[in-house]
């Protein structure tokens, strides 16, 4: 099994075969200092993980992760070692029941979303949702629905709103399509 570890708040694979083996796996993390990955077979430097990533790997028994003094961490520990708050904590939710759906899960900050998700991994496809999390009690302005809605349709994504809030037994999705009158 892959192990990582916790350095200065960032999980990182040191070595470069198990970062190689989680990226062919899932298109996990991000390789150090490689900003598009062509091939999974060609990782050769340490994976970063995302810390929903890390979370993920973790509590699916597919990481162990380990912190400065080399002790094995489990999940409730690394969530706060990592400083994980209540609203990202919502943001796991989603990243975790998109991930037992399949799906490829990465960040979707170049779209201003959460998450873009994919049915196959990046380089295989253009990703097809763009989701943009948003705390169950905290309300959003309808223009940044609208907004949200137009990049979405314009870089030709389907548009999903997802919230999931404390206890939640799975997150709550709402997916969005532009009509032509």
């Amino acid at each position: 099994m892959p192990r990582a570890k916790l350095v200065g708040g960032r999980v990182v694979v040191p070595s470069i075969d198990e970062s190689r083996q989680l990226y062919a796996s899932g298109f996990y993390g991000q390789p150090l200092g490689v900003e598009k990955v062509k091939d999974p077979s060609q990782v050769s430097s340490p994976l970063v993980l995302d810390p929903l990533e890390a979370l993920y790997l973790l509590e699916t028994g597919q990481l162990e992760v380990e912190d400065e003094d080399g002790r094995p961490l489990g999940v409730e520990e690394l969530a706060r070692k990592l400083d994980v708050t209540e609203e990202a904590w919502g943001a796991y939710l989603v990243y975790r029941d998109l991930r037992s759906r399949g799906l490829v899960v990465r960040s979707g900050l170049k779209y201003g979303a959460s998450f873009v998700a994919y049915r196959k991994g990046p380089g295989l496809e253009h990703a097809p949702f763009v989701i943009h999390y948003y705390p169950p009690d905290e309300p959003f302005d309808p223009v940044e629905l609208v907004r949200a809605g137009r990049v979405s349709h314009s870089v030709r994504k389907v548009f999903v709103l997802a919230t999931a809030g404390p206890g939640a037994r799975q997150p709550i999705y709402i997916t969005f399509k532009w009509l032509r009158p």
